[in-house]
């Protein structure tokens, strides 16, 4: 009988030695978690599609915010939900000062002070048609909507945001809001673009968390068509081009292809989103008991950072922070 004398098994003996030799790791420093905030007091009301995700008021957002910290993480991205009647064809309350994101960034700023806090800039949810851009007739409008997501992104910026995140997928939407941050004395603040953000079935959890589907036609014309790869490339460096310092790929799992390429082609951050329908449907597999809780999240995580990206957005945040600290991740 012939013994082979390649053996990499010799390293997988040993549980130590395993842990040593790892290639891929997390840390609960690369996660952010995402909240959702809406007016009103001591609101903490699930998101049915969404099981253990909650919509919050803005003083029990700080409580758990607070949580978050106390588990580890320490970066959180913000999505508001104004009340219907204050919704509009042009999104106003996207950049109202006393908008529910601006008095959130600073109520949890002066609570919290150890949170960095991200604002995600778009307009669907302060719309009342739903769409992330302005509308002409039944066409999003590119060019008319540059101003308003730059000013949504500069209130947010002086109310307190250490990072404002558009997620619309307007052209030149980057550019429009790195002037305007540049422009009032505010250079410091970095913009982590939604740099390739698939027209994907995943999202659909979160429109029902954030209210804001669109009431009528899709989003396929300004997301990206999941057909395509090499767009993302070009989407990412036209962000980084006009002042991107970090970009993201949402969704996460099915797109580990597209994560990988960006990594390779550029040289900011590359964080990854791993939105609602990735979320839901691991719960709705949880609670069935198809899937092992700790090791599905472990191995779809690592997954994610394997692919290339240094930052992750999910939901199991403070589950994982927790799990990473008890050794158990």
């Amino acid at each position: 009988m012939i013994q082979p004398y390649l053996r990499p098994r010799r390293l997988r003996e040993n549980a130590i030695l395993r842990r040593m030799v790892r290639e891929t790791r997390l840390s609960a420093e690369q996660l952010i978690y995402p909240v959702f905030v809406r007016e009103g007091k001591a609101i903490r009301e699930e998101i049915s599609s969404m099981p253990g995700q909650f919509r919050y008021s803005i003083d029990t957002l700080v409580e758990e915010l607070n949580s978050t910290l106390e588990a580890g993480v320490q970066a959180a991205i913000l999505f508001g939900i104004p009340e219907d009647h204050s919704k509009d064809a042009v999104g106003t309350q996207a950049y109202a000062e006393e908008g529910i994101v601006c008095r959130a960034l600073r109520e949890v700023k002066k609570q919290l002070p150890a949170m960095l806090l991200i604002a995600d800039v778009c307009l669907c949810e302060y719309t009342d048609h739903g769409h992330c851009g302005l509308i002409r007739g039944e066409r999003v409008d590119n060019d008319s909507t540059l101003e308003v997501l730059a000013r949504a992104a500069l209130a947010y910026a002086k109310a307190g945001a250490d990072v404002v995140a558009p997620s619309d997928m307007m052209d030149g939407r980057v550019a429009a809001i790195r002037e305007a941050l540049d422009n009032n004395g505010l250079t410091h603040i970095p913009v982590l673009s939604y740099a390739a953000k698939y027209a994907s079935a995943y999202y659909g959890p979160f429109r029902e968390a954030a209210e804001s589907a669109p009431k009528f036609g899709d989003r396929k014309s300004y997301q990206m068509d999941s057909c395509n790869g090499r767009e993302a490339l070009k989407e990412v460096l036209l962000d980084i081009e006009e002042g991107a310092d970090m970009v993201m790929v949402k969704p996460a799992l099915p797109y580990l292809d597209v994560i990988a390429r960006v990594r390779e082609a550029v040289h900011v951050p590359v964080a990854a989103y791993q939105v609602s329908g990735e979320y839901s449907a691991l719960m709705a597999a949880f609670q069935q008991g198809w899937l092992r809780r700790e090791d599905t999240l472990r191995e779809t995580l690592l997954a994610i950072r394997r692919a290339g990206a240094d930052l992750i957005l999910t939901y199991f945040s403070k589950e994982v922070a927790k799990l990473i600290r008890k050794g158990d991740f």
